[in-house]
């Protein structure tokens, strides 16, 4: 039995410079328009499931995808960061910040460590390596990473170092207690 799991990663909603921890944004017009030239890359016939995040439902949704929100992929926990930018927590916590990038086991504001994200994605993905068939997911980037990290058995570490773009796709697949990796192209693109 072999599991193919596509990951994408929705579109983004605002200037990232103006984006915040876990702030629930939803898709906005320039978004939703690249979401849908998109559409035909992916396969709607699939299992589908999203972070409950409002910009991965959304992007779910304009995919043409009957996505299914589960807890277990939401984007980390941010605590008293949610929804403020890089730059308002570097000016008001530096030092926390820093420990936060360099520690995947802390969590100084409050809500989840990256290891407690990679637990917990990684928890969800193993439960799929039973499974057969084509799944699609719409996950916040950190959700992704996390997969990969978990999927890879790379260190924890290993996740700051992956770089997940808006709109792309990640692919594994899972058979005989392994997932393999095939790196994704943007969607909407050959």
């Amino acid at each position: 039995m072999t599991v193919r799991l596509t990951l994408i990663s929705p579109a983004t909603s605002g200037a990232p410079r103006d984006v915040g921890f876990d702030d629930d944004r939803p898709l906005d017009p320039a978004g939703l328009a690249r979401v849908e030239s998109a559409a035909s890359a992916v396969d709607a016939s699939a299992r589908a499931y999203s972070s409950p995040s409002a910009r991965c439902r959304g992007t779910a949704e304009a995919l043409g995808l009957s996505a299914e929100a589960v807890s277990a992929l939401a984007g980390c926990a941010m605590g008293r960061w949610r929804g403020r930018t890089l730059a308002a927590v570097a000016a008001a916590e530096e030092a926390a910040l820093g420990v936060w990038l360099s520690d995947p086991t802390a969590a100084p504001h409050g809500g989840e460590s990256a290891r407690e994200l990679r637990l917990r994605v990684g928890a969800w993905l193993d439960a799929r390596r039973g499974e057969s068939g084509r799944v699609t997911v719409v996950a916040e980037p950190d959700v992704i990473r996390a997969a990969l990290v978990h999927a890879l058995g790379a260190p924890d570490e290993a996740a700051g170092r992956l770089d997940v773009r808006p709109l792309t796709a990640v692919h594994l697949s899972g058979r005989a207690g392994r997932w393999n990796l095939s790196v994704g192209t943007p969607l909407g693109s050959g």
